[in-house]
C-alpha cells in the first residue's frame, strides 16, 4: 500500500515563532519527496506534522485523502526512522526487524518470515541472527529501513537518516536507499541538508528556508532553473554578479553591473517580478563559466587568477574579477592536456545568457 499526503495551508508556530509558514504541496502516491534546507529552515517541524507528534497550528495534513486532525502517530499510516537509528542492542537483527509484529500479537513464526523477507529486500540475507553491534553502519541503516517497512506504512519518513555515516558510505546508502524505495513502491519523505542527497535521490525536492518554501520542483529543475536568489544560492554553487535591470525581453534581462553589462535568463515563478531599474542578482555555475580568446560569447568579464586547485577529475580556477569584491570560481574538466594557465594571469571569462539566470535581490544562503 502507498498513499498521497497533501500539506493544505499549514501553519506551525510555537509561541512568538514561526516554525512552518502557508505550506501547501501535493506529494504523489509512491514517489520519493525531499524537503531539503539548511539547520533551522521547519523541514523536520513539517516531518512531524506528517507523523503525528505534532499538531498544524492552522491548515490540514491529508494521507490518502483523510484528514489526520486528532490522529495520533501510533494511529497514522506512517513509520518514522529517526537520525538516531535507535535499534534495540539486547535484540537480534531479525528480531528488531520484526518487533512491531511482536507488539501486534504476531505468532514467531510468522514474524521470522516476514523478517527474513525483508532482509532479502534490503540485501543482507542470512543476517538474521546477529546482534546489532556486529553490523555495520551501512548494515544498521538499512535494518532500520527494514524494521520501518515491517509495519506495512503507506508512508515512510525518514529525518536524516544518514548524517552521520561517512562520506562514501552516504553516498553507497543514496543508491540503496533509493532501490528500496523503488522496489517498495511507497511514499518516502526525506528531510536533508546535504543537497547531494535530496538531487540524487528524489522524484521532487522542497527547498525550505526560514519556514518558507522557496521552489518545489524535480531536481534538474532545481538547479538549472532556481526560482529565487535563495534557492539559486543554496543548490550548487554559483557565481554571483550584483546590479541593476537595463534592459528586459520576455525570458532575459540585461543587468548592469560593475564587472560590465551581463545578459541572463528571467527566473520565472516566485522570481519573476524584475522591472527596469530593479537592483538584481545574476547567478552562473562554476561549470559554465569558459576561458575566452576572442569569440563571441554573450556575456564576458575581465579577471586574474588568484588560485587553482587539481582535484584529479577537474581543475578548479578562482580569480579576482575587475568591478566585483566577490571572488568567481571556474570549474574545468580534466582531458589530460596542459592547463595552459597560471596563478596571476590576466584572462577573458565568458558564459552564455542561457546558463545564466537573474533574479531579483533577496535572501541569500549562508556562505
Amino acid at each position: 500500500m502507498s498513499a498521497d499526503v497533501q500539506l493544505d495551508q499549514v501553519w506551525i508556530r510555537f509561541g512568538d515563532f514561526v516554525a512552518a509558514r502557508d505550506v501547501n504541496i501535493h506529494i504523489q502516491e509512491g514517489e520519493f519527496f525531499s524537503f531539503l534546507g539548511p539547520s533551522g529552515c521547519g523541514k523536520t517541524t513539517l516531518l512531524r506534522a506528517v507523523s503525528g507528534f505534532s499538531e498544524p497550528s492552522e491548515g490540514r495534513v491529508l494521507i490518502g485523502g483523510q484528514d489526520m486532525a486528532g490522529i495520533g502517530p501510533n494511529k497514522r499510516p506512517t513509520a518514522l526512522i529517526f537520525q538516531n537509528l535507535a535499534l534495540f542492542p539486547l535484540m537480534t537483527v531479525w528480531e528488531n526487524i520484526a518487533f512491531s509484529l511482536e507488539v501486534r500479537g504476531v505468532g514467531k513464526e510468522e514474524r521470522r518470515k516476514r523478517a527474513e523477507e525483508l532482509l532479502e529486500l534490503i540485501a543482507l540475507p542470512d543476517q538474521g541472527e546477529k546482534m546489532v553491534s556486529e553490523l555495520s553502519g551501512g548494515q544498521k541503516q538499512r535494518v532500520a529501513i527494514a524494521r520501518a517497512l515491517a509495519a506495512e506504512p503507506d508512508v515512510l519518513l525518514l529525518d536524516e537518516p544518514l548524517s552521520a555515516l561517512d562520506l562514501k558510505l552516504r553516498q553507497h546508502m543514496r543508491t540503496e536507499l533509493r532501490a528500496i524505495q523503488q522496489r517498495v513502491g511507497i511514499t518516502f519523505i526525506y528531510i536533508t541538508h546535504d543537497q547531494g542527497e535530496a538531487l540524487t535521490m528524489s522524484d521532487h525536492v522542497a527547498v525550505m528556508s526560514q519556514g518558507v518554501i522557496q521552489q518545489v520542483a524535480d531536481g534538474n529543475t532545481i538547479y538549472d532553473h532556481p526560482e529565487t536568489a535563495f534557492v539559486a544560492s543554496f543548490v550548487g554553487e554559483n557565481n554571483l554578479f550584483k546590479g541593476k535591470v537595463s534592459e528586459l525581453a520576455e525570458d532575459y534581462a540585461v543587468v548592469d553591473t560593475p564587472s560590465g553589462a551581463l545578459r541572463a535568463r528571467r527566473a520565472k515563478g516566485k522570481g519573476d517580478t524584475l522591472s527596469r531599474g530593479d537592483e538584481a542578482f545574476v547567478f552562473i555555475r562554476p561549470e559554465s563559466l569558459k576561458f575566452i580568446n576572442g569569440s563571441e560569447v554573450d556575456n564576458r568579464v575581465k579577471a586574474k587568477i588568484k588560485q587553482q586547485e587539481f582535484e584529479g577529475s577537474f581543475w578548479q580556477v578562482f580569480f579576482d574579477v575587475v568591478g566585483s569584491d566577490r571572488s568567481v570560481k571556474l570549474s574545468s574538466v580534466n582531458d589530460g592536456a596542459a592547463f595552459g594557465h597560471n596563478v596571476g594571469d590576466q584572462v577573458d571569462l565568458g558564459f552564455s545568457a542561457d546558463r545564466a539566470i537573474a533574479t531579483p535581490v533577496g535572501e541569500l544562503a549562508a556562505e
